[in-house]
């Protein structure tokens, strides 16, 4: 194996899109997805069942596919690498089982990794080098965490996540509220550009005083989510029209305020000058514009992958093994699974050990 540029193929189901990534090192050789969102559509968000279905469909062409791009042969990686979790459990084992084939039939070393770390690996890709430590706020539709990176492949401390719905969830919750189709937050997005984002002060959770001792860095959407069905509600016992966009508007900058406000707190708490963002939910305009303007009133680096490799790709997880590679972790043992609740702080998973 090449250990300064080791070509690694990730494989990434945790949720409805099917990522096969190729990588040499930092070079992004491939980074194809399959996305099964349309079948989702008519029930309005991810049904696990459905979703590891359509990952067992898409996963050999897809493979067949990143290879095709990238101009390699399976015989010429040096890894595999998958996604162990967190994530749907069911969409995770297709990935995991697939992943372990591969590298039993090949003989080649597995490296299971953590989905949340891959977020941050996607930044490797693009061509400039990461300073640790840095801030990395991971917004999608299942996770909202906010983390301190001292090192990629060793030292990831959670300062704070979601507890209850994910920033993701509460867009798709709210289109639905609004009569607008899944996914919602591009929906939201394209409403509220035509909105006020100051017609309707909704609340901002977990920002008063009285949080900041126990949930400084904690988010929460759920009484967000409440109170703008309960404004769409009084309106329309009012007999009065619904202003999407003011609403769509007004509601996405609550989202983002409590977002971007929290980030640069943990940056200024921790005297660091650098934040990184990824996750589905970095698509959202506003969000870019708000912690690129703000982040650079306070002093603070902002960093955003393109948006091919924000949202699930299985490139970051080949970029993560690929850094696990270089600094000397060993491939895992193929006695891992697949771990829906998997903490951040587990970026590889049963690494194998010597006697």
């Amino acid at each position: 194996m090449n250990r300064a540029e080791p070509l690694v193929l990730g494989i990434e189901t945790s949720c409805d899109e099917t990522g096969i990534g190729i990588v040499r090192g930092r070079a992004l050789l491939s980074n194809t997805i399959a996305s099964s969102m349309d079948e989702h559509a008519r029930y309005g968000g991810v049904v696990p069942e459905v979703a590891a279905r359509a990952h067992l469909e898409a996963l050999q062409p897809a493979i067949e596919a990143a290879l095709t791009e990238a101009s390699v042969r399976l015989e010429d990686l040096d890894a595999i690498a998958v996604t162990s979790g967190p994530g749907l459990a069911g969409a995770l084992m297709v990935g995991v089982g697939a992943a372990k084939a591969l590298a039993v039939s090949l003989g080649k070393p597995l490296y299971a990794v953590n989905h949340l770390v891959g977020h941050i690996a996607a930044d490797l890709l693009t061509g400039d080098e990461v300073e640790y430590p840095t801030v990395a706020l991971l917004v999608s539709g299942g996770h909202t965490s906010l983390l301190l990176v001292r090192d990629l492949t060793s030292d990831v401390e959670l300062l704070g996540e979601t507890m209850d719905d994910a920033a993701g969830e509460a867009f798709d919750k709210i289109a639905r509220i609004l009569g607008l189709p899944y996914p919602g937050g591009p929906e939201i997005d394209r409403a509220a550009a035509s909105g006020d984002p100051d017609a309707i002060r909704f609340p901002r959770g977990l920002s008063r005083a009285s949080d900041m001792a126990k949930h400084r860095y904690d988010f929460s959407f759920s009484g967000l989510k409440t109170a703008v069905a309960r404004w769409i509600e009084q309106r329309q016992a009012e007999g009065e029209p619904v202003p999407v966009a003011d609403v769509a508007a007004s509601f996405r900058e609550a989202v983002v305020d409590v977002l971007v406000t929290k980030a640069l707190a943990a940056c200024a708490a921790h005297g660091v000058p650098r934040l990184l963002l990824g996750g589905g939910v970095i698509a959202n305009r506003r969000l870019r514009e708000s912690a690129l303007a703000r982040g650079a009133e306070a002093g603070v680096a902002v960093r955003i992958p393109p948006l091919s490799l924000c949202t699930d790709n299985g490139a970051m997880i080949a970029a993560l093994a690929s850094q696990l590679i270089v600094s000397g972790r060993r491939a895992s043992t193929l006695a891992f699974g697949a771990d829906s609740t998997l903490p951040v702080t587990e970026i590889q998973i049963a690494e194998q050990v010597t006697a």
